[in-house]
């Protein structure tokens, strides 16, 4: 696994640097970079740390391609944050009328677990709600998929800021990296659900802050018994908060 992240971020440094030459030809190319702090770590209805994390994220995009890298610290210790997590994202993106598709392979880079990989794919329609539906196929540690459903609303203000309102459900498919049912046997069943909000306030032309909150909660007997085995505190309903300064290019 170590030998595949050295060259995963080869394969970002590559990237990187095919992008720095392509501004001196004048192509465009945007970027963003973030940090957020969660009252908690919490992915797909896991709650990951007993504590606040910090999560900094960069992305750099050229036409329909992006890259991104995201990390967790976790202040869940004595003396200081421990890092616990960094992945790497590849991603297409492209439309045709008003589908929208991403193709993606993510990296998960994990200190205290094995490492292990995804592909996913993702097909969004541009109507009211937004709907959406991500599979996701862990091909390393966990061979088996998760697949996301989910829809969302924006409203925006005259000041400019934006009130973000979203909803998803989500179903295991024998994925072992998402826990095991009561028996101690992987599962396909429903897993979790999540309805989030958030607001987005504009700060200047390129940073943006945004306060969140969500809630997220198992949506089967086998979802509850994984992810209470998962969780730090074996916490199954988790209600989680933070906060996210953002800059983009």
């Amino acid at each position: 696994m170590k030998t595949l992240k050295v060259g995963f971020l080869t394969v970002i440094m590559i990237f990187t640097f095919s992008l720095t030459g392509a501004f001196a030809e004048g192509l465009k190319i945007g970027g963003s970079a973030s940090v957020g702090v969660f009252s908690n770590y919490v992915w797909r209805g896991q709650k990951l740390s007993n504590s606040f994390v910090i999560q900094p994220s960069v992305s750099i995009a050229y036409n329909n391609f992006s890259v991104n890298v995201w990390s967790n610290l976790d202040s869940d210790y004595s003396d200081n944050f421990e890092h616990t997590e960094t992945d790497f994202t590849l991603e297409y993106a492209f439309s045709m009328d008003r589908f929208n598709f991403n193709v993606g392979y993510i990296y998960y880079g994990l200190e205290s677990a094995t490492d292990t990989q995804e592909l996913y794919f993702s097909v969004g329609y541009d109507i009211m709600l937004s709907p959406s539906l991500t599979v996701y196929y862990d091909f390393d540690e966990g061979e088996g998929g998760f697949v996301v459903a989910s829809i969302g609303h924006s409203l925006t203000f005259p000041s400019g800021m934006v009130l973000n309102l979203g909803a998803s459900a989500s179903y295991n498919l024998n994925n072992e990296v998402m826990g095991y049912d009561n028996n101690g046997d992987e599962f396909s069943n429903f897993y979790n659900g999540e309805v989030s909000a958030s607001l987005s306030i504009p700060l200047g032309k390129a940073f943006t802050l945004e306060p969140m909150v969500a809630y997220s909660f198992p949506l089967s007997s086998d979802a509850e018994d994984a992810i209470g085995a998962i969780s730090d505190d074996g916490d199954k309903d988790i209600l989680y908060t933070g906060v996210t300064l953002s800059f983009s290019f």
